[in-house]
């Protein structure tokens, strides 16, 4: 049987509660609940800035694009910039907030995951440290830095 984590304080019996409209990871599925939303994510990790690249690269229409880049400017994961070449009208180029940075590490996972059990060769791309060459992974780990499994953990209601 496969570990499980442990349900503490109110949580606990587990059907003595239900997550409701409070649930984070149901608010987060929601507004990446598309894969257009997750590739245009990946795309500005992967430096993407203008329209047109984010359309070609994350192989979108014209349509799909405008529509999940406004959400993402909407709820604060990128941001809206002005830019204008020499000679050209003024537009709007594509950044990563804070907030849509601090996604990231949700993005390696399902890369390093994908790379494992979606892949027969590992994956098409593996993150390395720029410093020292060594493979990047996300990993769980406390507060005072013990790595953690599933089963080493507590779920218990916050404060």
């Amino acid at each position: 049987m496969t570990a499980t984590l442990r349900m503490t304080g109110r949580l606990d019996p587990r059907d003595g509660w239900t997550a409701g409209a409070s649930c984070t990871i149901a608010k987060s599925v929601e507004l990446l609940s598309t894969r257009s939303a997750f590739l245009l994510m990946r795309e500005a990790f992967y430096g993407a800035t203008r329209f047109e690249e984010f359309v070609r690269r994350a192989e979108l229409t014209d349509a799909t694009a405008s529509a999940r880049l406004h959400e993402l400017v909407e709820h604060g994961l990128l941001e809206l910039e002005p830019y204008q070449e020499p000679g050209e009208r003024a537009r709007n180029r594509y950044r990563l907030t804070e907030k849509g940075a601090d996604l990231f590490p949700v993005i390696v996972s399902l890369m390093q995951w994908g790379n494992r059990w979606l892949s027969d060769t590992g994956g098409p791309a593996e993150l390395l440290h720029r410093g020292c060459g060594a493979a990047v992974s996300t990993q769980l780990r406390c507060e005072h830095g013990h790595d953690v499994e599933l089963a080493d953990l507590d779920l218990a209601p916050t404060t």
